[in-house]
């Protein structure tokens, strides 16, 4: 992994594609475990979470659905603190155990603001699986029932996470360089 610039910026190597894999793994095998005989619907947050999502689906052996959704709050390295839902979800959830696949949460307002409208559809259950979790950066109670990695409040790059819509084809996750 070797140092990047996306526009104006440079990214250093942080998460190897083999580890984000690994770590995806043992998050199948537990989803796998704990909604075996539920036939789980997840749902996938985009833009960012696509390859998190298909990663992940390639390894869930169960019974199980998916579908997409579009929730945007960034715009260039920072946080709007608006989130616009792009394309909403057409799936019926009412009484379906239903997961969550977001690439990243770091605030929480996406999410904040996105459960309590997925709740008032009455789900049988209600979970959320994150690639990237920044703890010191979130502010909104959110419960994360799984997550891959915690990371620092540093802005990150590549696999399926952009840079004003650039990066995620990197197959690899980059931390922004401190000057």
């Amino acid at each position: 992994m070797a140092i990047i610039k996306v526009f104006d910026k440079t990214f250093v190597p942080y998460l190897p594609e083999k580890l984000i894999l690994e770590k995806i793994s043992e998050l199948a095998g537990q989803l796998n475990t704990d909604y075996a005989g539920k036939r789980p619907l997840f749902i996938a947050v985009l833009n960012g979470s696509f390859m998190f999502a298909a990663d992940l689906f390639k390894e869930i052996s169960i019974e199980a659905e998916i579908c997409f959704i579009k929730l945007a709050s960034y715009k260039g390295t920072k946080s709007t603190g608006h989130v616009i839902t792009a394309i909403g979800l057409d799936t019926d959830i009412t009484d379906r155990h239903v997961v969550i696949l977001e690439d990243i949460i770091d605030t929480g307002k996406t999410m904040n603001e996105f459960l309590p409208q997925l709740y008032n559809q009455h789900p049988a259950s209600l979970k959320v699986a994150v690639l990237l979790h920044k703890p010191d950066a979130t502010v909104f109670p959110i419960t994360i029932d799984y997550c891959c990695f915690s990371i620092p409040n540093k802005f990150v790059l590549g696999y399926g996470l952009d840079y004003d819509g650039l990066g995620r084809n990197i197959r690899e996750i980059y931390q922004l360089e401190e000057a």
